[in-house]
């Protein structure tokens, strides 16, 4: 497959938008809105995937370098999930499958997808991030300080051997009936622990997510205010994360290509003498 790394001009296109945009600090993440699906798509692309999709279409496909993961943002999808993130077997590692609502916030979903082209050396407990946050601890999961976010850790079922992830925001509800849902995400029973704490830590986190001034939130009740930042430090910040995840593909790969080391002893042993001679 040819790789195609991320432009300068992909990145400018990303500057331009966002260097005119006022941005303002709108909390909590779960309410935020998507923002800029490039978040997403322009890490996957420093980390060495590749665009596999028409050009002229609508729908983005990324595909890692292994070929192994495949991202797909469908727009124009008939269902509720516009993200979808599919892993193939490769030996005694199983498959697995990951989807995601329009309205996710995309830095979230980016904190996923970064995990996943570099795992952290630590994979921490999930709940613990969680409940430190704030978010109050419940036997089937937890739930956001509004209670208009869920996590919930399904137990397993005569056709899951292992439990799967269930995160879903809705519009505030009436008694014990929940209102409409705004987004949710589900992340198989096979999901790589550490790709679900990226996704609950980001998820959880208390600092606000900039947005632009009249750009969509999740939800009206989300809380924005002016932000310290000035648009440049927005772009700024976008550009010094691309840099890094290029600089940790390019690491991964000399240790892909580096020749396994030859102990120093080997070439000099003689064989043993028979005892014959």
């Amino acid at each position: 497959m040819l790789l195609v790394p991320l432009s300068e001009r992909q990145l400018a296109a990303f500057a331009d938008k966002h260097a005119v945009q006022i941005p303002y600090d709108t909390s909590p993440r779960h309410l935020a809105g998507p923002g800029d699906a490039r978040h997403v798509t322009h890490g996957l692309a420093a980390a060495g995937w590749n665009a596999v999709s028409d050009p002229l279409s609508a729908e983005i496909i990324l595909a890692s370098p292994d070929l192994r993961h495949r991202l797909q943002f469908d727009p124009q999808s008939r269902t509720s999930a516009w993200w979808r993130l599919r892993a193939e077997p490769v030996g005694t590692e199983p498959g697995w499958y990951a989807e995601f609502g329009e309205l996710v916030p995309a830095e979230v979903l980016a904190a996923f997808t970064d995990a996943l082209t570099a795992p952290p050396p630590q994979q921490p407990d999930p709940w613990q991030r969680v409940t430190s946050a704030g978010w109050h601890h419940e036997p089937e999961g937890a739930r956001s300080p509004d209670s208009m976010c869920h996590i919930e850790l399904r137990p397993l079922s005569e056709f899951h051997d292992r439990s799967s992830w269930h995160i879903e925001t809705r519009e505030p509800g009436h008694g014990e009936f929940s209102g409409p849902r705004i987004w949710h995400a589900y992340l198989d029973e096979h999901t790589p622990a550490h790709l679900v704490s990226a996704f609950l830590t980001a998820l959880t986190d208390r600092s606000p997510l900039q947005r632009g001034m009249f750009e969509r939130t999740g939800h009206y009740s989300a809380v924005q205010k002016p932000s310290p930042l000035r648009p440049q430090q927005v772009v700024d910040a976008h550009a010094t994360r691309i840099k890094h995840l290029r600089a940790q593909a390019r690491s991964a790969r000399r240790q892909q290509t580096k020749p396994a080391t030859i102990p120093a002893h080997a070439s000099t042993a003689q064989p043993a003498r028979s005892p014959l001679t």
